[in-house]
């Protein structure tokens, strides 16, 4: 399907929400337009636009940076211009770094997940604009595995986190300007937002069903298939198994060395979990855990996306490993000492460990939070800005 991206309607239509503004850029490399241009270069040359300042989320504005790896601010050197970072020393704008600016404008590839970083990057930066009188301008993107479905538990707030900034489910179903908007109003941020919107868009489209091209939002969610699987194999971040950093299918591929491949895939394809099949697989990780070690595991393989539910489907991944191996199983350490359980913190609160350590009914979990999913779709209906056609 063609569509503008919220870039190409601001630079085709609403030039005049920049003009005479002296302007910031949180951008990643997956800010692109049609043609393969960064938002950066499409607005540096803008003769209407003042740029003078860039931002960039974790992995840093070029997608230099691992995950977790801090990033410092340095000068961009195709623009000359000061790049803050928003993954470093801090991860929220300081008075210093919006001193210059009347606006900052948002343009990032989300992952359409709660704890994919950059949900908490553009929060933080709205609340930053909102405490220093600066505009925000959000420039909507797709999302990537649709914004139809919501699925997971809504986060604790007392879990709030980085990879939890607010009390949404795990696949909220909303694209990067939608969310904006409803945590801007709901959570009372109250910053000065205006959403660029997309033409063209529905939101039961997945990326690759628009003509809008791929590029990586992170160096390992480097295909759409990733990105389909993310919602759920990103839970085996909070434990000691590779969730596939260091592979060629990180977050597809999951598995460690005391696992044994075919009878996990086995045990997994006996309980008939709809859109999904799991194949045996070996692979040795160049670096996160277990790097240079022969792993054993599967491959998460999704025949129909659209009853896929991966962060379900996760769950019953959890529970099969967890009772096989119940030496080898740990959950993994907090990544700060006196932090919470990283298992905690990707879930939004404890009741899914809880429950997975009391081996009960993954049904039962499931249950247990499709009230909140209830209340929390009625009120992200009020800011919808994308019907289907």
């Amino acid at each position: 399907m063609n569509i503008r991206l919220g870039l190409e309607v601001l630079l085709d239509q609403k030039l005049d929400l920049l003009e005479g503004r002296r302007v910031g850029l949180v951008a990643s490399p997956s800010s692109i337009d049609h043609d393969l241009r960064s938002t950066v270069e499409r607005l540096h040359r803008q003769p209407e636009i003042n740029l003078v300042a860039l931002f960039g989320p974790e992995h840093g504005l070029r997608g230099d940076a691992q995950a977790g790896k801090h990033v410092d601010t340095y000068t961009d050197p195709l623009t000359g211009l000061p790049v803050y970072s928003l993954y470093g020393e801090t991860r929220t704008p300081t008075a210093e770094m919006l001193q210059n600016l009347d606006t900052i404008v948002i343009d990032l590839q989300d992952g359409g997940v709660r704890f994919y970083t950059y949900l908490a990057t553009m929060t933080h930066v709205m609340e930053a604009a909102a405490a220093h009188d600066c505009a925000v301008i959000v420039l909507d993107r797709p999302a990537p595995i649709n914004a139809a479905t919501v699925e997971g538990p809504v986060l604790d707030p007392a879990y709030r986190s980085f990879v939890g900034p607010y009390p949404i489910p795990v696949r909220y179903g909303m694209t990067i300007g939608e969310m904006a908007r409803l945590v801007n109003t709901h959570f009372g941020i109250g910053c000065d937002l205006t959403v660029v919107t997309m033409q063209g868009w529905s939101r039961s489209l997945w990326f690759d069903q628009t003509d809008v091209p791929f590029v990586p939002p992170s160096p390992n969610l480097p295909t759409l298939s990733a990105l389909t699987v993310y919602p759920g194999t990103c839970l085996i971040e909070g434990t000691n198994i590779s969730e596939g950093r260091g592979t060629t299918k990180p977050f597809e591929d999951i598995g460690a060395p005391w696992i044994e491949a075919e009878r996990l895939a086995a045990m997994l394809n006996d309980l008939d979990r709809p859109g999904v099949r799991f194949r045996p697989v070996y692979f040795v990780p160049t670096f996160s855990k277990y790097a240079d070690e022969l792993c054993a595991g599967v491959q998460v393989y999704v025949t129909d996306r659209d009853c896929f539910r991966p962060f379900e489907t996760a769950l019953y991944i959890l529970q099969v490993i967890k009772t096989t191996y119940p030496k080898e199983f740990s959950w993994r350490d907090p990544w700060r000492p006196g932090d919470r359980k990283p298992i905690d913190l990707l879930c939004g609160g404890t009741m899914v460990r809880e429950h997975l350590d009391a081996n009960s009914p993954i049904t039962e979990l499931a249950a247990a939070w499709q009230e909140e999913v209830r209340a929390y779709s009625q009120l992200r209906a009020s800011y919808l800005l994308y019907a289907d056609p």
